[in-house]
């Protein structure tokens, strides 16, 4: 039997009674690798830019979920998500064949800690990010909030080619081009974008930006505690090795329940 949104809930299984059944509304391959989609939005959903949901399909008489950054800043009508491709990953290889008018599941309600309120006060914002984990921050960079607390925002990626950096390109191009959130970005917003295998004119992982100085010419000057604030998002060992270089320079680990100088993420898709 298949469930989906016209199921009644009487005849749900009880593994299914706890999500929310969202009609996807449009999908994009961005690259033979990664792909997003927007999905309806609930209308009693409240979340904070940057954070992430369990979504998935249903497997059988169960929701199969993984956690996925909600691209899309909290202001937004729809749901956007960012996501690999895995051939054989027990979600993603069946997730990236989804197309307009299919259901995912949505179990509720979002967390995360790549959001300002684990942040402490600073002045320049910067976002670092490898591959799909650009995704909590495309959220954050269409947030209003963001350019009430920060005099500058920096994102960055580092993906291997230069195709992969398309995605964070055209949500720069979308906010330039959007009337109100031009505005309200003011200039104050600034990628970034490396590749370590395709030839390009920014070459390099961010790590060996930060360590070498290639990171202060290009910004202007080097990671301070007084005056920086930082977001990481990425692999596990992108995520170690940012953390120790934040730590090495005086900057101290923040938490929704004590914030910092800087925040990472540890949640992963398969």
């Amino acid at each position: 039997m298949t469930f989906s949104s016209q199921t009644p809930l009487d005849e749900l299984p009880k593994g299914l009674r706890g999500v929310a059944f969202l009609k996807v509304t449009g999908v994009r391959h961005w690259t033979d690798r990664t792909f997003s989609f927007t999905c309806e939005r609930p209308a009693s959903l409240r979340f904070r830019s940057g954070e992430f949901a369990m979504i998935g399909r249903v497997d059988g008489e169960r929701p199969l979920l993984r956690a996925y950054s909600i691209a899309s800043p909290n202001w937004a009508e729809e749901l956007e998500f960012y996501s690999i491709k895995v051939d054989d990953g027990p979600l993603t290889s069946r997730l990236q064949h989804i197309a307009v008018g299919d259901e995912i599941v949505m179990r509720a309600k979002p967390v995360g800690t790549l959001v300002h309120d684990a942040l402490t006060p600073g002045k320049r914002l910067i976002l670092f990010s490898t591959g799909t984990g650009i995704a909590p921050f495309a959220s954050v960079i269409r947030d209003p909030e963001t350019y009430e607390k920060y005099d500058e925002v920096i994102l960055t990626q580092t993906c291997r080619d230069l195709h992969e950096l398309d995605y964070g390109k055209a949500l720069v191009a979308e906010i330039e081009a959007d009337e109100m959130l031009s505005e309200v970005v003011n200039g104050k917003l600034r990628f970034i974008g490396t590749t370590t295998r395709e030839t390009s004119e920014q070459m390099g992982r961010m790590t060996d930006w930060l360590r070498d100085g290639r990171f202060a010419d290009a910004t202007g000057r080097a990671l301070t505690p007084e005056d920086d604030r930082v977001m990481i998002c990425g692999s596990m060992a992108m995520l170690q090795e940012h953390k120790q270089i934040c730590e090495d320079a005086g900057m101290e680990e923040g938490s929704n329940s004590a914030p910092g100088d800087f925040v990472i993420e540890k949640a992963f898709v398969d």
